[in-house]
Order: C-alpha cells, then sequence, then structure tokens
C-alpha cells in the first residue's frame, strides 16, 4: 500500500509503498476515504512525543471503510462505513469499565505509537469496542474529525466544562479545534467569544456565531470587560503557555478552564496564575479526546443539524499534498478549519 512516512524527525516526510498492514485477531484493517492533518501529528513529527518509534506513519484522525477484521470481531464487518476516536482503549480495564477510555491506562493511539492514517489502510484494534458505524449520510471528508477535532471539542465543551445555555465561553485559538469548540458551545446555547491572532481565522469563528476579539497582551482584560465580569467557561485549543495563562486570567470568579489543546515541547511545563486560581475558586480540568459511548450524542447533533460539519473543513488536499502540508505546519496557519486528505 501507499503511504506518507518519516525516517528520522524533523526530516520531511514522503509518499512511498510500505507492507500491507496485518490484521490481529481482536482488530479490524480499515481503507483510509479520509484523514486528517492535525497540529498533533506536527508535535510527533518535532519529535515532542516520546511514544513515536521510527519510522513512522503519522496521522490520528480517519473515516474510511473496513476492508477485513480479525476472527475474534463480531461486531463488525468488511464493507462498513465507521470512524475511530484517536484513543484506541483495551476495554477491560478499570477506566474503560467504567465508561471513560479516553483516559484507559493502555491505550493505544494511530499517529503515535501505531502507524497512523495517512496511508491506504490503518489498524484499528479491539475493533469491537473502538469502532464507530458512520451513517451513510455524512461525508468521509466531513467525518474525518470526528475522531480527534470534532470529538475533542464535542467532549471538552460538553463534558468536561459541561457548558449551561447562557453561560459565556471564551475559546483561545480558532483553527479546526478552537472552531468546532465554537460550534459545539453555540450548539448548547452558550454565548462565545473567540479569540485568534488571525484575522481570517477570526472571521470564520464570527460567521459561526462567535464574537471575534483579537489577541494580544491585554485579551484577557478585554474579555473579562466585554463579558461583565469574565468568561463562565475557558478553552485554550491552541496549546501553548501564553493562551493558557491567558484564558484562566479571562474567567469570572468561579468559573472553569479546560485544557484542549496539547501542551509539548516548550510550552510542556507552563506556569498558571494559581494566586487568581485560588482567591476566585478557579477550577482547571483536562480534556483528552471522546469516548466511544459519546459519539450516539455527537451523531444524534450532527442529524439534527445543530452541528455543521461542513463548518469544521477548511482545506481539502490529495494525498499527494501531505508531506508538504506537513512542512506547512511550521509556520502559522493561512487558512482556517481543519485541513483533511481525501485519499479514495
Amino acid at each position: 500500500m501507499r503511504a506518507v512516512r518519516y525516517d528520522a524527525f524533523q526530516q520531511r516526510p514522503r509518499l512511498l509503498e510500505v507492507p500491507d498492514p496485518e490484521c490481529p485477531p481482536h482488530g479490524a484493517v480499515v481503507t483510509v476515504h479520509a484523514t486528517g492533518v492535525c497540529r498533533s501529528d506536527w508535535h510527533a513529527w518535532q519529535g515532542h512525543d516520546d511514544s513515536v518509534g521510527l519510522p513512522h506513519i503519522p496521522g490520528h484522525e480517519f473515516a474510511g471503510v473496513i476492508e477485513r477484521v480479525g476472527v475474534e470481531v463480531t461486531g463488525f464487518a468488511p464493507g462498513d462505513r465507521v470512524t475511530a476516536p484517536f484513543i484506541l482503549s483495551c476495554g477491560r480495564c478499570e477506566q474503560c469499565l467504567a465508561g471513560a477510555p479516553q483516559v484507559c491506562p493502555h491505550q493505544r493511539q494511530p499517529g503515535f505509537d501505531l502507524p497512523g492514517s495517512w496511508a491506504e489502510q490503518v489498524v484499528v484494534i479491539e475493533a469491537d469496542h473502538n469502532l464507530v458505524a458512520l451513517p451513510a449520510e455524512i461525508d468521509m471528508v466531513l467525518a474525518a474529525g470526528l475522531g480527534c477535532r470534532v470529538g475533542t471539542a464535542y467532549h471538552a465543551v460538553r463534558v468536561q466544562a459541561a457548558v449551561a445555555p447562557g453561560e459565556t465561553v471564551a475559546v483561545y485559538g480558532c483553527g479546526g479545534l478552537g472552531l468546532a469548540c465554537v460550534m459545539v458551545a453555540r450548539a448548547v446555547g452558550a454565548d462565545v467569544v473567540a479569540i485568534d491572532v488571525s484575522e481570517g481565522a477570526l472571521a470564520r469563528a464570527a460567521e459561526l456565531g462567535a464574537t471575534a476579539i483579537p489577541a494580544g497582551d491585554d485579551v484577557a482584560e478585554r474579555i473579562r470587560d466585554a463579558t461583565g465580569g469574565g468568561a463562565h467557561v475557558s478553552l485554550d485549543a491552541l496549546g501553548s503557555a501564553g493562551t493558557a495563562r491567558s484564558a484562566i486570567s479571562s474567567l469570572r470568579p468561579r468559573g472553569r478552564h479546560v485544557q484542549v489543546g496539547l501542551l509539548l515541547g516548550v510550552d510542556a511545563d507552563p506556569s498558571f496564575p494559581m494566586g487568581r486560581v485560588i482567591g476566585q475558586e478557579l477550577a482547571i480540568l483536562g480534556s483528552h479526546g471522546l469516548a466511544v459511548s459519546e459519539y450516539r450524542d455527537l451523531l444524534a447533533d450532527i442529524a439534527a443539524g445543530r452541528l455543521d460539519l461542513e463548518g469544521t473543513v477548511g482545506r481539502v488536499l490529495a494525498m499527494e499534498d501531505l508531506p508538504e502540508a506537513m512542512t506547512a505546519m511550521d509556520a502559522p496557519p493561512v487558512t482556517s478549519g481543519m485541513t483533511v486528505a481525501r485519499m479514495v
């Protein structure tokens, strides 16, 4: 099969022929129809994630059709349209049995410690536990983000932050993940303030119903002024020490901050305004992926028109364009929304 692979960190990936994957007894091989280009892929390529071994095929958000299943798989069959969360859990541990597979201690991740979806085929382990059936009416390109950006935003807003109608939500960073957070929060009935350095990203957030505020040194103060004392919820969808600190500082007393964007590299150990956290009884929450059980409500919101996946996709590429897409992430994005490669 064809795949995009890099043999050394920060070395330009190449499109080349690699062996077809083997199907484990409890797993499935999925023919990839569409796959996302995510900032997390760039972090792995930079060498920021010690779970990544070389040579490596990136990619962790995808949608496709099952090519074959293992002999122990009972719930899926070849030809099924599927996606999967980027966190593939074991299905047997305490966390999985409690309905929290996104924090499974035995988790594996395509594009990180497993070969990823920038290939014609990808393996999903523990298929009965991790695969999600896709309705026929959802386009594969639009569905590619369900395993990471859209799903991650849904879990962060609906579960971790537990956003309620009428609350004010400040979303820092309006790339693919941030715009998905805007969409989910607006669907809940929240008022959303979107912060970014890019005029194009802010314009797209405004189209989705957010109030756009340009980033800057005094952005937290401006948000507190604009919201009558601060946001009820802040989400750092970019993942940097600066945006995390600003997001926390923009909260009203007893507000909730959700760290959604990864803090890696030079931002891996940031300092937070803990005096404000203590004095105003702020909550700081992490958010990691999406539980498989949450897909039911997510897909129901999409089917009912409460979430429009068209609003999450900014650019569609061919498989041959993926190496350039990786290196392009060295610079700030020039388009808003997620970038998706159509593989079939």
